[in-house]
């Protein structure tokens, strides 16, 4: 016999251990060891050490199951019993097989990261999705193995993604068009005008405005609960970083410079004789345009498409989600969540760490270290 698989884990202090042993020689091996022999030996050693042992039997006409393994992350602000047996319930009434379950966050979300084997990945989402929208948690659904740890490319929205709010409605209310522009942009994100359009009307009203208004936008955009986490882990991982935006280069600027984002691409005010004309020059970024910059951005990292990741939250951002290796809708209108490959709809932009299966406690850990390595 030999140890053809082990592992253990520790919750609240209690170990549980599980051993797989591969047994072909029958009632006895040449040695003239039993498989009884071998347990009474296992109940003597559990004994002395003050342990629970539990034996099951099988054999390994099972172990197809495991090809076509899934990865399916549950978050939530709580995960209530009710929820995981859902999940679950779900999973197993498709033909699949939970192998292994991780909890990968317990605050400022919980989450745990269910592997899953035996099912196939397109009809799973769907019957997960109902099951995340009834129990009104976070459900993602996605290959294991090399095509997850592949993903290399960030590409991020940056208003209500990034950054909390619509900088263009930032700038109207120190032009005192804020409800017109609102009502424009809301129009826009829920794809019922087109974004080019929409963006000109809205920026034809901020004509008038001196350029100094730059400066105190920028004073007042928030950074979406989690973003500096994001972008830092990251980057620590290696990870290529790039923002997007129907918004414009006169804000996004510093925010590449402050969170030393690697590539970005937004729209450009003119400014004449220090004051904005109204006008947006060269080409827009829109929904095509985002796409194309995801595009661009893969090129010059030097990575395919697959192994790319966009997120947004507005019509958009529906091009670039569709074009990714991996499309998160965060915080989204319900036909970004309906196209997108999973959703995201706790108020933590780290939340999405989890889907690319980096825990909580592995940030805390490097947070630490950096700590640590720089006396601060």
């Amino acid at each position: 016999m030999a140890v053809a698989d082990i592992e253990q884990v520790v919750i609240r202090g209690r170990l549980t251990l599980g051993v797989l042993v591969a047994y072909t020689g029958g009632p006895s091996t040449g040695t003239g060891t039993t498989l009884g022999a071998m347990w009474t030996a296992v109940e003597r050693v559990a004994e002395d050490l003050g342990m629970e042992v539990e034996l099951s039997t099988g054999s390994t006409a099972k172990e197809a199951r495991r090809r076509g393994r899934l990865s399916v992350s549950v978050l939530g602000a709580t995960l209530q019993p009710a929820a995981i047996a859902g999940i679950a319930g779900r999973i197993a009434a498709a033909g699949a097989n939970i192998d292994r379950i991780e909890r990968l966050a317990q605050w400022p979300v919980t989450c745990i990261e269910l592997s899953v084997s035996g099912a196939d990945p397109d009809a799973l989402r769907v019957e997960l999705a109902a099951e995340a929208a009834a129990q009104e948690v976070d459900v993602a659904v996605q290959r294991t193995g090399l095509s997850r740890r592949a993903k290399r490319l960030i590409v991020m929205d940056v208003d209500s993604t990034l950054i909390q709010g619509e900088v263009i409605e930032l700038l109207a209310a120190h032009a005192g068009c804020l409800e017109e522009v609102a009502r424009v942009t809301e129009e826009a994100m829920r794809g019922e005008l087109d974004f080019a359009e929409s963006l000109r009307r809205r920026v034809a009203l901020l004509e008038g405005l001196p350029a100094e208004v730059f400066e105190h936008v920028r004073k007042e955009v928030v950074l979406t609960p989690g973003a500096r986490t994001l972008v830092r882990t990251l980057k620590r991982l290696d990870y290529r970083f790039a923002i997007v935006s129907g918004g414009f280069t006169q804000i996004t600027d510093g925010l590449v410079d402050e969170l030393g984002i690697d590539y970005s691409a937004a729209n450009v005010l003119e400014v004449v004789d220090g004051r904005l004309t109204g006008r947006v020059v060269g080409e827009i970024v829109d929904r095509p345009g985002k796409a194309r910059a995801l595009e661009r951005f893969a090129r010059e990292a030097r990575l395919p498409i697959s192994q790319t990741v966009a997120i947004g939250d507005g019509a958009n951002d529906l091009d670039m989600i569709a074009r990714a290796g991996l499309g998160i809708a965060f915080n989204a209108k319900p036909v970004v969540r309906q196209a997108a490959d999973t959703a995201v709809n706790t108020p933590y932009l780290d939340s999405i760490l989890y889907l690319l299966g980096i825990s909580r406690d592995e940030v805390e850990a490097a947070d630490a270290e950096d700590g640590a390595l720089t006396g601060s």
